[in-house]
């Protein structure tokens, strides 16, 4: 895996960890409706979004008749006493004295379906998000001092009330305008390095690609340079080759015959002309030896060590024994005017003794 992939997965990681977190932040409101009777004939109806849900309340719909605690109205006490009529009901629970946990589950013991406890006095309509790990499984919520106060006088004055909690939409510090900015331009950077990543490796492969032909290219050059310097022949009738079976062409896999022009490698292999040459253009070895014809002329080397260097020069001729030319490589550096001087280099063995007794 490629530093650039372990970036892009390191930053994903992040960027998942960051809404992980953010999920934790986040509060959802309640959505509290109202509706009672202030004479046969007129009913009050009412609804604010002005509730919180608690950290560990379940997110569902909660409805009842309004029922205070007797006595104390901050039902605290391990059984807060409640005169329920009807059912299901919901108890309206003014905040202090004891834990959120306590006035949940106190209720719940004696039957609530849902606990609403409002703020403090003096706290107006503010609320937060209640904090109730012992107490779990019902549907919890806080409001406003304000609405909560008004909805127990009216209960205490005798007047049913119900209540209707619905789930209402998440808020905190990370699902404001600023978290879908971060959202946005976290999005942003992540899909533009993908996508600079993506041209990257196919500008990449592209190189490469256009590298490896220029390579081959050169090679090829390089190979019908080394082509051109080595022996053609025309076999004759009394030819070793064209007299005897188990001679034949390792590429087309027939036997020689009188007339056919043949190619001789370095390696005193030799093959059809017509079937040595494009073998010889992408493969540079003889099918028989894996003879490198580049590396035994000194074709390979030059080409390594810079491509602008003059071409291959016109090879000189050497006669030994039998009247024919073995081979055609060049004997002399043209870039060394002293010749004599020069060590003559022969890669095949065998020539180069039949050279030794040539001299």
């Amino acid at each position: 895996m490629g530093k650039k992939t372990q970036g892009a997965l390191l930053l994903l990681l992040c960027l998942s960890g960051l809404v992980h977190c953010s999920a934790a932040m986040v509060f959802w409101t309640a959505v509290v409706e109202v509706n009672y009777f202030i004479s046969p004939n007129k009913t009050v109806e009412k609804d604010c979004e002005c509730g919180l849900f608690g950290g560990n309340s379940p997110l569902a719909e909660a409805a009842g008749v309004v029922v205070l605690p007797t006595g104390d109205p901050k039902g605290c006490g391990p059984d807060p006493a409640y005169n329920a009529s009807a059912f299901p009901w919901i108890a309206l629970i003014k905040r202090g004295n004891c834990t959120f946990s306590e006035k949940i589950n106190g209720a719940k013991r004696q039957g609530a379906s849902a606990v609403v406890v409002y703020n403090v006095d003096g706290s107006g309509n503010s609320s937060t998000q209640m904090t109730h790990f012992e107490a779990l499984e019902i549907v919890s919520i806080m409001t406003g001092n304000i609405i909560g106060a008004e909805i127990a006088g009216l209960v205490r004055n005798g007047t049913e009330v119900r209540m209707i909690i619905h789930t209402g939409s998440p808020h905190g510090p990370w699902m404001d305008n600023y978290w879908i900015y971060f959202m946005s331009i976290a999005f942003f950077i992540v899909t533009a390095a993908s996508v600079a990543y993506f041209l990257f490796i196919s500008a990449n492969r592209l190189y490469n690609m256009r590298a490896h032909r220029r390579a081959e290219k050169k090679l090829k050059s390089a190979a019908k340079k080394a082509i051109g310097c080595l022996k053609v022949r025309t076999l004759k009738g009394d030819d070793q080759e064209t007299t005897s079976d188990s001679h034949m062409c390792a590429v087309c896999i027939e036997s020689y015959k009188a007339g056919e022009v043949v190619t001789v490698l370095t390696c005193d292999h030799i093959f059809h002309k017509a079937c040595i040459e494009p073998w010889l253009l992408e493969k540079r070895t003889c099918p028989m030896c894996k003879c490198d014809i580049l590396k035994a002329l000194g074709v390979e080397e030059e080409e390594k060590e810079t491509m602008s260097r003059a071409p291959l020069q016109e090879a000189t001729v050497i006669t030994v024994a039998g009247g024919e030319a073995m081979y055609e490589v060049p004997l002399t550096d043209p870039l060394n005017s002293d010749h004599e001087r020069q060590q003559h280099h022969y890669d095949n063995r065998a020539f180069e003794e039949e050279g030794a007794r040539g001299q």
